[in-house]
């Protein structure tokens, strides 16, 4: 039996909450918010402590949907312009 991803289960997207930014279900607390927290040295002890409705099921879940997210990026690459060459 294949498993739902966790991410699944943990992470919504809804237009009328927080401006349809990826949230844990159920809360207002951003992936973003978990992220940049995260980034700017926090601990998880610290951020279930800030936020107690978070899990630390959910602070995995929002690295996974980041990583999930930028597996699936396109990238485009465009050619700079040629030396000597008009615009």
């Amino acid at each position: 039996m294949a498993r739902r991803p966790m991410t699944a289960d943990r992470i919504e997207v809804d237009p009328n909450v927080m401006m349809g930014k990826p949230i844990i279900r159920g809360t207002r607390i951003t992936v973003e918010l978990i992220l940049r927290k995260l980034a700017e040295g926090a601990a998880e002890a610290d951020l279930l402590d800030a936020y107690p409705r978070l899990k630390r099921e959910d602070i995995r879940a929002a690295i996974a949907y980041a990583a999930d997210t930028i597996a699936h990026e396109e990238i485009i690459l465009l050619a700079a312009p040629q030396s000597g060459s008009k615009p």
